[in-house]
């Protein structure tokens, strides 16, 4: 079975996040979340990244504002990366957003939409990869 990586910048991305959780583990979808900031603790980030980057078989990233985190992570590895933007902020996500879809040619992130409708289809994006990788 294919296991799917969900990191957040923060801990308060969590309630966004359970979203997904949720539905991964009603498909059986084997998840590991973990919560780091390409900010706050970048080298932590890449460290785990480069160490278990083999386990998984997809990347959802979840951040807010500035949101480097799916362009830092898709900089990292060859893996999908789906990037969720978190509804916060003056701009309400919309920076979050923008920063994930204008990433430069060669890192690519697949971006959802902002807040819960984008955890779930990313969730349901990462179900239909696996289920036509099975396809093969």
């Amino acid at each position: 079975m294919k296991k799917i990586l969900i990191v957040s910048g923060s801990k308060s991305d969590e309630n966004l996040v359970k979203v997904g959780t949720e539905l991964l583990e009603n498909w059986e979808i084997q998840y590991d979340y973990k919560v780091l900031s390409a900010h706050r603790n970048l080298k932590e980030l890449m460290k785990f990244i480069e160490e278990n980057e083999k386990e998984y078989f997809a990347i959802i990233a979840v951040a807010g504002l500035a949101a480097a985190l799916p362009g830092v992570i898709a900089s990292l590895t060859q893996k999908p990366v789906i990037g969720v933007p978190n509804e916060v902020g003056t701009l309400k996500g919309i920076d979050a957003l923008l920063s994930m879809t204008q990433m430069p040619g060669g890192v690519p992130v697949a971006t959802m939409g902002i807040g819960k409708h984008g955890m779930k289809n990313a969730v349901y994006f990462v179900k239909r990869l696996i289920e036509n990788e099975e396809e093969k």
